[in-house]
């Protein structure tokens, strides 16, 4: 049954670029992306809500006061990683963005898998692994070397927007180790260690919205928007709920480092469409040669990551 999550983990790493693509535009309606944010996760945790009812799984919520702390604040990430799409994909475009989370991702995830922390299982270093986190991490700085920046994204700030990307990406894998932990304390049951991971996440942005809020010269939110924002800027909350459930159930069937290679692929692939296209209503960014390549380059490291 382990190979259902092959195009179960593709599905959801695409779903990442539709995700930050309809943020970005809720973003814009409301004026505020930590709102935006908070809005999405609730969402996504209402979702999971619903799941976990309709699957009769509701009980196993009884047992998350005997589950161990850090285990319950996965969710976190989601947040964090949600804003940092927001603000980004503006800033540096999809292939860009999408090529550093998948840097982060693939050395989390290879850490992971190699050193065996967190509960999952310890693989150690193999060819496969070594081999095509080499590549993954090749083909990352062709795309950002091959990203024609506009002169509001020149300067030193640029780098600082990479860094964020790099780091964010790197929490994913974490958080569904993480989840993955807290699943076996909630016995197993899938949408309730969803919903949690995602409650966590929403209380996190509403926390930080407050915050924003109290700042002086800060955007406050507005929802006088919403009602002529297009259907689709709702779908962050589906998208992120299907990722961060479909991660955590994968990753100890079939380990960190082949759903984070089959998740970067789907994202990656979604990213290339986003930026030529100008998707969600994003500004279009020609795809260059030196992209594509670190694209092939990303591709293929994911292929000897699975296959070696």
């Amino acid at each position: 049954m382990d190979f259902l999550f092959i195009p179960l983990a593709l599905a959801a790493g695409a779903l990442l670029a539709v995700q930050a693509g309809a943020n970005a535009q809720l973003s814009k309606a409301i004026g505020s992306p930590f709102a935006a944010t908070t809005l999405q996760l609730s969402v996504g945790a209402l979702l999971l809500l619903l799941l976990t009812l309709m699957s009769g799984t509701l009980l196993a919520l009884s047992l998350l006061p005997s589950a161990q702390w850090w285990h319950v604040v996965g969710g976190t990430a989601s947040a964090f990683y949600v804003i940092s799409g927001i603000l980004l994909f503006p800033r540096i475009g999809a292939v860009v963005s999408v090529g550093l989370f998948i840097a982060g991702q693939v050395l989390a995830s290879a850490a992971l898998d190699v050193f065996g922390v967190l509960g999952v299982k310890a693989t150690g270093l193999s060819p496969g692994v070594a081999f095509g986190a080499a590549l993954v991490m090749a083909g990352a700085p062709l795309i950002v070397l091959g990203q024609k920046h506009t002169p509001s994204e020149a300067g030193l700030g640029q780098y600082g927007w990479m860094a964020l990307a790099l780091f964010a990406g790197a929490v994913l894998p974490v958080q569904g180790a993480v989840n993955a932990l807290l699943k076996h304390d909630l016995g197993g049951a899938t949408f309730a260690t969803g919903a949690v991971s995602f409650v966590v996440a929403a209380i996190t942005m509403a926390v930080a919205q407050i915050g924003v809020a109290t700042m002086a010269g800060a955007a406050k939110p507005s929802f006088d928007k919403l009602p002529a924002m297009p259907w689709w800027g709702w779908l962050g909350g589906f998208a992120g709920a299907t990722y961060v459930t479909t991660v955590f159930t994968a990753i100890p069937a079939i380990g960190a480092a082949t759903t984070v290679g089959l998740t970067v692929a789907g994202q990656q692939v979604a990213s290339v469409f986003v930026d030529k296209y100008g998707w969600f209503r994003l500004p279009q960014r020609a795809v260059s040669t030196m992209r594509l390549m670190g694209v092939a380059l990303l591709l293929a490291g994911v292929g000897v990551i699975k296959l070696i």
